[in-house]
């Protein structure tokens, strides 16, 4: 009989294992290849993975919920016809040689399962909670250990350092001097200023006769980690440039039945948007960088992000990698094909890494402008607005006109701690230079 280990698959440079979130097929289910088996999640991305042969799941090595290093295999497949669940082998374990069969026999400590959210407020990831759970550290302890990720996040590292000394911590003692109670009572008490940036403490939450609870989804909890985490890292500033596009407008107009029926790709402006852009990174290769402490990483790549929406109201931000290197159809064609991919949620890991500057299009929602959050461990992202035709004053050789135009506004927000208002003000002015002296007469 003929069996496949269906492994984990390698899903990026930086990603080094991945959460189960639920299984597609059970015990016994007849596979296809390339049959959708299960659905995992990584810090980055949603993934599926796929039956790399056609015949019968006979065994699962792992829960929903577990997480899993990149190159272990998650189950079992036969090609046998008659397959059954009953010919699955018993797996060993590395640690101990010891088959799965024999560990669901044998005593185990029991341990009080880990919720992701404590009664405290605190929300912790799959593999806290696993390790957690292996480890026989209860929900008390977790609340007890100081988290050094987003928001004092515990975070993997945090509890691995736990384990060591867990069992050798010593009880603070609970009855302190009455002068410090006294103090611990006033500081409570007393509100801080509202302008003395101090930390406030999140406001109480009440819910309302008629409201709806809605538990957020795993991305939306990264989204929201991450906005916040940029929040506290950048001071950022926003600087605003109107630019006359009327003459890109009128371009893509008359080519883009001719780009579609040469191309095969609709030809849209955030191609043209993110040409201007690397043309102004080249100009201003300061923009292009990531801080490390007092380090300034000035990158050679340049690699465009474009925040993309999902069906499920999520933001994704996908990467068009050497974005330099590539003309306009070269770039509509990544930038139409990461959207598609994005939409569709077959997006790797790969796609949504290794960006050095950012680029959202608030302008497909209606909107004007934006100031948009950094994207992490970038410095700087640009938001593009709707155009809109105005009147405008037109400069001739007969004198000045009035004109209908097409114009749309950039919002470049920056990270003030290396990026100053002279280098961030030109920079946008220089990409909305770019995109004002388009030639209308260009060949694509």
């Amino acid at each position: 009989m003929a069996q496949v280990e269906l492994i984990m698959p390698k899903m990026g440079e930086s990603v080094a294992e991945a959460t189960i979130i639920k299984w597609l097929k059970k015990e016994g289910d007849k596979i296809a290849a390339d049959e959708t088996v299960l659905e995992i999640a990584t810090d980055k991305v949603d993934s599926e993975i796929p039956s790399t042969a056609e015949g019968t799941l006979i065994k699962r090595l792992f829960n929903e919920g577990d997480v899993v290093q990149v190159g272990k295999a998650i189950a079992i497949i036969s090609t046998d016809a008659n397959a059954s669940v009953e010919s699955a082998p018993e797996v060993k374990t590395p640690a101990s040689n010891t088959s799965v069969k024999e560990v669901a026999a044998s005593p185990v400590k029991e341990v009080a399962a880990i919720d992701k959210n404590s009664s405290s407020g605190k929300f912790y990831s799959p593999l806290v909670r696993n390790i957690a759970k292996e480890e026989g550290i209860s929900m008390s302890e977790l609340d007890n250990i100081q988290g050094t990720g987003a928001n004092g996040r515990v975070t993997k590292n945090d509890i691995l350092a736990y384990v060591p000394n867990k069992g050798k911590q010593t009880e603070k003692k609970s009855e302190a001097p009455v002068q410090q109670q006294q103090q611990q009572v006033q500081a409570k008490e007393t509100p801080a200023p509202s302008n003395n940036g101090a930390a406030h403490q999140k406001p109480a939450i009440t819910v309302g006769a008629g409201d709806e609870v809605i538990e957020m989804d795993r991305m939306r909890k990264l989204i929201a980690d991450h906005m916040v985490m940029s929040k506290h890292t950048s001071p950022h500033v926003t600087s605003f440039v109107e630019a006359d596009v009327t003459n890109i407008v009128l371009w893509r107009e008359k080519v883009k039945k001719n780009f579609e029926k040469r191309e095969g790709e609709k030809l849209t402006f955030t191609p043209i948007f993110i040409e201007a852009l690397v043309k102004a990174i080249k100009d201003f290769p300061m923009i292009n960088i990531s801080l490390d402490g007092t380090k300034i990483i000035k990158r050679k790549n340049i690699n465009i992000g474009m925040a993309a929406a999902l069906p499920t109201g999520n933001l994704i931000v996908p990467v068009i990698k050497n974005a330099d290197t590539l003309n306009l159809v070269g770039i509509t064609k990544q930038v139409n094909d990461l959207a598609s991919r994005a939409r569709a949620g077959k997006l790797s890991p790969d796609d949504i890494s290794g960006g050095t500057y950012t680029i959202s299009n608030v302008g497909s929602f209606g909107n004007v402008m934006g100031t948009p959050i950094i994207n992490q461990p970038q410095v700087a992202i640009m938001a593009v607005g709707a155009i809109k035709k105005k009147p405008a004053v037109i400069e001739t050789e007969h004198g000045d006109l009035i004109g209908i135009r097409h114009f749309m506004y950039l919002s470049h927000s920056y990270d003030h701690r290396v990026v100053d208002g002279s280098l961030g003000g030109q920079f946008v002015r220089r990409v909305a230079d770019y995109l004002e002296q388009w030639d209308i007469n260009r060949e694509f």
